[in-house]
């Protein structure tokens, strides 16, 4: 079995609006205030580069796209950051998908010199909450000031300061 991750490429966009579409319906993120919903979804490859400071990375198991996780600005901040859009299909979980490629973004944020990394998702996503959890992020009471995400119930925040 191959597990591999990297940058997102215009030829995966099509690819990644799907996983993002079908795994956000299975948890119910479907609508306004929901990342599935957001326009750069229809071509994520356009909206994610080292120009803007974000990054993009797609999973491909067996050389099938499985999943994506992105890092970018949280409202243009040159501080702080947002882990967005992870989504990985059934097929794809349990390969430990999500974990490279959220380690991977937030070894990027480092080094673009961001200071934290916030995120919000939903309560249902046990898995992906518990992952983040892992990974050092602290949940927050609100979500942050200017997040698009106003359906979301979970809001988490990591510090990138060592």
């Amino acid at each position: 079995m191959s597990c591999v991750v990297e940058p997102l490429t215009a030829q995966y966009d099509q690819h990644v609006r799907q996983i993002i579409e079908q795994v956000g319906a299975e948890f119910g993120a479907v609508g306004e205030g929901y990342g599935p919903s957001d326009p750069e979804v229809l071509c994520m490859s356009q909206h994610y580069g080292d120009e803007s400071k974000s990054l993009y990375l797609v999973a491909l198991l067996n050389g099938e796209v499985v999943g994506g996780c992105g890092l970018a600005a949280f409202n243009g901040s040159s501080e702080v950051c947002e882990l967005k859009k992870l989504f990985i299909l059934p097929e794809g979980r349990g390969h430990g998908l999500g974990k490279k490629m959220a380690v991977a973004c937030l070894d990027y944020a480092r080094s673009q010199g961001y200071q934290s990394c916030y995120l919000d998702t939903l309560t249902s996503m046990k898995v992906a909450v518990r992952l983040y959890e892992n990974l050092g992020f602290s949940h927050l009471e609100a979500p942050l000031d200017g997040t698009l995400h106003n359906s979301c119930d979970v809001w988490m925040l990591k510090s990138l300061i060592d």
